[in-house]
């Protein structure tokens, strides 16, 4: 969201005491900057700037008796001080509230900087002023209500209750009411809790939009509208993979920062239908084989805790299932980028920003699909993935599709097809490391905007999904008796919930959503990023 040009007004100089010395402090309306700079640095010291849309608050600071006893205070007769708070970046990608008090004796003074950062604040009008906040208490490790009172409540508390409303709600079956009060009342959204808290607020905000928009989810060709209702993610899940995604970092306090300045990160999000019936959205993953056959173990031994993942991934893995079936797909000819070009999507992305620019384009002519040039795929696969996002967690700092980009209105569609357990592991451990994943004769990769997937067995059945060719599927275990495999489809792992379909079709709706985030940025392991030295250090 574009914040409103600072009006023309001079620079605001001033020296100010910082410590023990004086600094000169700027103030730079048109380029929304603040700045502090030692006249005689020493070693270690520097230029400090800080753009308005980090700047958190500013308040007048309160001397007592005794801190004007102190060294700092003493040689003042009438001391008066103000606090900035801001963001400072930590490292891998944290984001910690840091602050900083200038003092001068001249009261006239101090008024004209607290008045003139207050108004420039308050050109920052893409700050929530309303969130209406959904706790999770018993997703992940069920940590969500002590993550949100003892890391988020406790920084908002502090920080910004002149700036912000909080209204708190748990997360209850009204949640319908809930939305459509958020929708009239213009309140922002925040979730404490996992993937799927985030899931099930996603689809009751964009369901909701849909209705009210006279828009029928069931039509797969019909252009959903777009909901300028933000949502924030504070983690407390097991994976938190949108956050690590559209952040980098699965950190409480960064996330709450990113929704206190007021961040906005459009998300591309992908419909899945069958048959003309609405069956979800997703966001990150969507995955058929080895991720669906995870999952679909994994929910039979919740007993287990977040382990159940790691036996079951290991389970599958052993039991080496593949399946055979038809994929269709459109091409992404709009977007810049391609799965393999290793341009990783980062803050500001310049192929997120042109795609945009060209979304409604290819759906002008949405039903002639006889026109597009579709491409058609049968084969026996391993893992058919579908990924919105890079799909990165701490695990997999690389995710299933690296260069996979957040608002390009395009999927990265992978398909691993049949082959030794070998090289199926050799494939999954470049998960973990910086060798190209997709480097292997069995792994395809593509760019697309919509594809359809029917499994060989379905084809007599359903003939409802556009013609692709005959179709057959089968599963077949005589190549590998130990498994015992009696099943005849896997299922879909779509953000971490399980999907019964084996014949589907998806279409992306290019930054149909916004977070409360940035996007990763590139150099945000530098602390330095702003040049904010460490003004500890100097007092």
């Amino acid at each position: 969201m574009e914040q409103p040009a600072p009006e023309r007004r001079p620079r605001l100089v001033s020296s100010l005491a910082l410590g023990q010395r004086a600094w000169e402090v700027t103030l730079e309306w048109e380029r929304g900057l603040l700045s502090w700079r030692d006249p005689q640095p020493r070693r270690g010291g520097g230029n400090c700037f800080v753009p308005a849309s980090e700047i958190i608050a500013v308040e007048e600071t309160e001397i007592d008796e005794k801190q004007r006893s102190s060294g700092k205070w003493q040689k003042m007769a009438k001391p008066h001080a103000f606090t900035v708070y801001y963001v400072k970046r930590a490292q891998k990608h944290r984001w910690r509230c840091s602050e900083v008090t200038f003092w001068c004796v001249d009261e006239q003074l101090c008024n004209q900087w607290i008045q003139a950062l207050k108004e420039l604040l308050e050109l920052q009008k893409s700050r929530p002023k309303q969130l209406l906040i959904y706790i999770n208490p018993y997703g992940g490790k069920r940590q969500g209500k002590r993550i949100y009172e003892q890391k988020v409540l406790h920084l908002s508390n502090n920080l910004l209750q002149s700036l912000i409303k909080y209204n708190m709600k748990f997360f209850k079956a009204t949640l319908p009411y809930s939305l459509r009060k958020c929708l009239l009342e213009l309140f922002h959204i925040v979730c404490v809790g996992g993937d799927g808290m985030f899931s099930e607020v996603m689809h009751g905000l964009i369901g909701r939009i849909q209705k009210d928009s006279g828009i029928d989810q069931n039509n797969p060709k019909a252009p959903l509208a777009q909901c300028n209702i933000r949502i924030g993610i504070i983690p407390a899940g097991s994976t938190d993979c949108i956050c690590y995604a559209t952040v980098g970092v699965t950190d409480p306090v960064t996330s709450a920062l990113h929704i206190i300045v007021g961040d906005s990160q459009p998300l591309d999000v992908s419909s899945i239908h069958h048959n003309n019936t609405f069956l979800k959205y997703s966001v990150s993953l969507l995955g058929y084989g080895f991720y669906g056959d995870i999952l679909k173990d994994s929910e039979k031994k919740r007993w287990m805790g977040t382990i159940r993942y790691d036996f079951s991934g290991f389970k599958t893995f052993l039991s080496h299932h593949y399946y055979e079936g038809t994929v269709s797909f459109l091409p992404a000819k709009h977007t810049l980028g391609s799965p393999r070009d290793k341009k990783r999507c980062r803050t500001g992305c310049l192929i997120c920003r042109q795609s945009k620019q060209q979304p409604e384009e290819p759906q002008k002519k949405y039903g002639l699909e006889h026109n597009e040039d579709w491409k058609v795929i049968k084969g026996k696969f391993l893992a058919i993935n579908a990924v919105n996002m890079s799909c990165a967690c701490p695990r997999s700092p690389k995710g299933l599709s690296p260069a996979a980009h957040l608002a390009d209105g395009s999927i990265d569609l992978i398909l691993v097809r049949k082959c030794s357990r070998f090289n199926f592991l050799r494939y999954l451990v470049r998960h973990t490391n910086q060798d190209d994943q997709f480097d292997f004769t069995f792994v395809e990769v593509y760019r697309v905007k919509k594809f359809q997937f029917t499994s060989k067995h379905l084809e007599d059945s359903d003939n409802d999904v556009r013609d692709v060719g005959k179709k057959h599927f089968g599963q077949f275990c005589r190549d590998h008796p130990v498994c015992c495999c009696n099943l005849s489809n896997s299922v879909w792992n779509c953000d971490g919930e399980t999907l019964d379909s084996s014949t589907i079709e998806v279409r992306v709706h290019c930054q149909l959503m916004k977070l409360f985030a940035r996007g990763i940025e590139e150099n945000s392991n530098d602390e330095a990023i702003y040049n904010q030295s460490t003004v500890e250090q100097l007092l």
